[in-house]
């Protein structure tokens, strides 16, 4: 079946439909990945997006009950340019098509990837529109797609009521605005007690628990839809905790402290992000999946200090509190499939917190 991708400038991409048939709006972003769609599908950040990858083929390994970041995909669309409708992986358990119709997710193949993803660079980050029917009226439509919000993102993702994992080492708190499995994992696999809580849960509630050490998880959406949990993050910081800020958490917690953010261009999407540690000079490679990022200089350094930045762009891609109990990063300090290279990041938390028991 003919399908075609609409972009909010009017820019039309034709292709062929695959997974639902349904017509969706959202916000189209691409992703460098050469592998990982189905942890990109089922990532909680990815909610409300159409996501572009620019790796020609995908689907070649089809899909696994194994390798998800949450219980169901988020993303609303999947645009590639060759869909491969058959998996080839010993760990293959089902074709990546079918998967994506049983969740009802809309998809596109066949669609010129490379000039959509030069439209996007170029242009920066557009809502677009996926349908099988092509609109009568073009400019009700494009009226329709401009006007296209993603609100109650991290609401939408956050867990409903507290999840316990039980552990011989630290007790760590993680406030859920979005967490993937892996870095759950990662808390876990150090030996951590860990608390997942919703993300409106009180700071009254998580500092009487006990706890060792706070978890502030990536989410999706723009920051400043969730200005209204900056009080009780501020009151969670202030409290004398170790505190691992990730992606929007590491957002919010600048926020909390009077910093700034603002939405990147087409934003760091994909597995091959050189971020340079501003102390060291060393260079790591890591993976990102974020639109947005604190605006340099907009943090007082008498309350925190820049510890990584993307050779890229300059952007601030870590900081690390003045009070020596605080630290965060906008990169995804250990991601799957398989990236490893920043875990390091949980052993520091591990330290503030005492260590491992």
């Amino acid at each position: 079946m003919h399908a075609e991708l609409i972009l909010e400038n009017g820019a039309r991409f034709p292709g062929f439909s695959m997974g639902s048939s349904e017509p969706c709006i959202c916000e189209i972003v691409f992703n460098t990945s050469m592998t990982g769609y189905q942890e990109l599908l089922t990532s909680p950040v990815a909610v409300g997006q159409g996501i572009v990858m620019t790796y020609p083929l995908i689907g070649n390994y089809g899909v696994n009950n194994e390798d998800s970041e949450s219980g169901r995909p988020w993303a609303k669309a999947l645009i590639v340019r060759q869909l491969a409708r058959r998996g080839s992986n010993f760990r293959c358990q089902r074709d990546l098509e079918s998967w994506l119709t049983d969740y009802g997710i809309t998809g596109i193949c066949g669609v010129e990837t490379r000039a959509l993803t030069r439209m996007l660079r170029d242009n920066g980050t557009m809502n677009g529109m996926i349908t099988c029917t092509p609109p009568e009226n073009l400019d009700e439509a494009l009226e329709q797609i401009r006007a296209y919000q993603l609100v109650g993102a991290v609401d939408a993702v956050s867990c409903r009521q507290p999840r316990h994992y039980g552990g011989d080492g630290p007790r760590v708190a993680v406030l859920d605005l979005g967490i993937r499995e892996s870095l759950l994992n990662s808390l876990r696999r150090r030996g951590c007690s860990v608390t997942i809580f919703p993300a409106r849960t009180s700071a009254y509630l998580i500092l009487r628990g006990g706890f060792d050490g706070l978890f502030l998880s990536e989410g999706p959406g723009a920051p400043g839809q969730c200005a209204d949990l900056l009080p009780e993050i501020k009151k969670m910081c202030d409290a004398d905790l170790p505190v691992f800020g990730v992606g929007l958490g590491h957002q919010l917690m600048a926020m909390a402290y009077g910093g700034e953010v603002e939405k990147l261009p087409y934003g760091h999407r994909g597995g091959s992000h050189p971020v340079r540690d501003t102390e060291t000079g060393k260079v790591v490679i890591t993976a990102q999946d974020h639109g947005y990022t604190v605006k340099n200089d907009s943090l007082s350094p008498e309350i925190a200090r820049v510890s990584y930045v993307n050779i890229n762009d300059n952007s601030i891609e870590g900081l690390t509190y003045t009070d020596g109990r605080k630290f965060s990063v906008q990169f995804q300090p250990e991601s799957s499939p398989g990236f490893t290279g920043t875990g390091f990041l949980f052993d520091r938390f591990l330290a503030l917190m005492g260590g491992a028991r």
